[in-house]
């Protein structure tokens, strides 16, 4: 039986993020069990959309790509789960910084 990977492109200014999972040690050296993990808020980008549409009809381009490293609010987004990975949906408002 073949696998189908289901492929998402987001709408407007909305993009696809995967979370980049949190370390599970201290800068001290304590390991952290799962339950007392924060979720990250930072991710990389696996697909943006066309961009917002705006009132003169054209697209805004967005400031994000595919393959960012980004930082990202606390409860921004829709969690959503295909194909059994986890993602987020969220606009590129939510998204506070991209790292380098």
């Amino acid at each position: 039986m073949a696998v189908i990977k289901t492929k998402i492109r987001p709408l407007g200014d909305k993009v696809l993020i995967k979370r980049i999972e949190a370390e599970a040690m201290t800068a001290g050296g304590i390991v952290l069990p799962e339950s007392a993990k924060e979720k990250p808020k930072r991710g990389r980008i696996q697909a943006v959309g066309d961009g917002k549409l705006l009132d003169t009809g054209e697209r805004g381009k967005l400031q994000v790509a595919k393959g960012d490293e980004v930082l990202f609010t606390s409860y921004a987004g829709t969690e959503i789960k295909i194909d059994g990975d986890e993602y987020i949906i969220m606009e590129e408002s939510d998204i506070l910084a991209i790292l380098n």
